[in-house]
């Protein structure tokens, strides 16, 4: 869990009377932005932001709850809370987030001592509810929160970042329209919605000028970014506009999806100076039956067809992806289809999933469930695969030349990445020595590598 603990960002207030607001921020990326957005309404309202979310007065706990994993994390995060409650150090405890919008009141059932639960829609609220909550004398019963639709996109500006001034996630829509058969993300987040391309530009804007050199643009699925707002190739209209602020270097696409990847959009990043040649794309199965079950519009044949065409049309291309092992009645003879197509595809990067059968989702129903000690061996035997192929890759950087942004100096050396290592995800390149702040750009040569980090020596 990651806990929210930058001293950095404690706000000295001159009164008599300080209450402390304590912030846990979990999930992904889009959850980040949220935890951002919701950090800035809480600094703005004259609250105190503490570094130490276990000694508060109040504790914010932004969830995840894609999947059972994360749902486990985010209760332990409430369990810890209440913990501290109990002795003393804890006041209030407020839930928000996607575990809380995706439980809603039956959170309360299954943890007792949560202050209150709050929706997605109520994301800009979180100030006043937490003032209110502050407010009200010890209740049984949480104060919910919650709406009947998550709310959609949102003006992201005004964030009080969690990542370093370099580097900022740029969120361009909400929601997703595909009904993947797993994913209980509609469920949780609505309807796809394209935030306005000029409000996605004012926020890269803004923070470009707070220092920003790279943006990884987000979303549930990037490349239907502005269909429903009417706007023909919307992802390539808005990496053009992006390439036009003059203070940003690395603009970075992730989540596209595989069967909306067109010849336009890699024509565009081709074209792009400043859109890195790094492509994220989750093909979750290559076996068609699995695939069809899944409701993905993808098919092995397609898939095979698209790797090659982007590393023909984008020089030095890096591919990432994920897949999904021990989906419903996945068959011996489908899963080594699967480790067959990833020797072949030799992905720079690859996460994998054992299948969960979220309530709600259609594939928790489905036939032929598989015991967990399989999802397990079939989980190790994907990255036992994929290791060997991500250290051949890397071990043919070697000699190669790379322009390196750098994340973190100290006096003995740094650390930074090259285009193809996007930040909190992928490995890194190491530097003996400190060459430049963070921010800044270096050249250097790759001389090995430690593991899955690269290491480096400036030029």
């Amino acid at each position: 869990m990651d806990f929210f603990q930058n001293p950095a960002i404690l706000i000295v207030m001159e009164t008599q009377s300080v209450v402390t607001v304590g912030f846990v921020a979990l999930g992904c990326p889009k959850n980040v932005v949220d935890s951002e957005v919701m950090l800035a309404r809480l600094g703005q309202s004259g609250l105190v932001l503490s570094p130490d979310p276990d000694h508060a007065d109040v504790v914010v706990i932004n969830t995840c709850g894609f999947i059972e994993p994360a749902k486990e994390e985010a209760l332990e995060a409430i369990r810890r809370a209440i913990r501290y409650k109990k002795k003393g150090h804890i006041r209030k405890i407020v839930v928000a987030g996607c575990l809380s919008e995706r439980m809603g009141q039956a959170l309360s059932n299954e943890i007792k001592g949560i202050d209150a639960i709050v929706g997605l829609a109520r994301r800009d609220q979180i100030a006043e509810i937490v003032q209110q909550v502050l407010r009200e004398p010890k209740s049984k019963q949480p104060d919910l929160f919650l709406e009947h639709e998550p709310g959609g996109a949102k003006d992201d500006r005004g964030r009080l970042l969690i990542t370093p001034a370099h580097w900022a996630y740029l969120r361009i829509s909400e929601g997703c329209n595909r009904r993947c058969s797993f994913c209980t993300i509609p469920a949780i987040r609505g309807q796809f919605q394209s935030k306005p391309m000029q409000m996605v530009l004012d926020e890269a804007k803004e923070l470009a000028a707070n220092g920003a050199v790279e943006l990884s643009l987000i979303a549930q699925d990037s490349n239907f970014y502005g269909r429903d707002l009417g706007l023909k190739d919307g992802l390539c209209q808005l990496i053009r506009e992006l390439e036009k602020i003059d203070s940003l270097e690395w603009i970075r696409l992730m989540y596209l999806y595989p069967a909306g990847i067109d010849d336009r959009l890699l024509e565009s990043i081709a074209a792009c100076r400043k859109v890195v040649h790094y492509i994220d794309m989750p093909i979750q199965h290559i076996n068609n039956r699995i695939l069809k079950s899944m409701c993905r519009a993808d098919t092995r044949e397609h898939t095979i067809e698209l790797i090659s065409k982007i590393r023909n049309c984008l020089a030095g291309a890096v591919l990432r992806t994920t897949v999904m092992v021990g989906y419903p009645a996945e068959t011996d003879a489908e899963f080594a289809e699967l480790l067959e197509f990833i020797e072949w595809a030799r992905f720079d990067a690859l996460g994998c999933f054992r299948f969960s059968p979220e309530p709600g989702t259609a594939a928790a129903g489905l036939p032929g469930q598989l015991p967990e000690g399989i999802k397990h061996q079939r989980a190790d035997a994907v990255m036992s695969a994929q290791q060997k192929i991500a250290f051949a890759n890397m071990d043919g950087r070697k000699g190669k030349e790379y322009r390196i942004l750098i994340d973190e100096a100290g006096p003995h050396g740094s650390v930074g990445r090259f285009y193809g290592q996007a930040p909190h995800i992928d490995s890194v390149c190491k530097l003996p020595a400190a060459t430049a702040a963070p921010g800044g750009f270096i050249q250097a040569n790759v001389i090995g590598r430690d593991g899955y980090d690269l290491i480096a020596e400036p030029l």
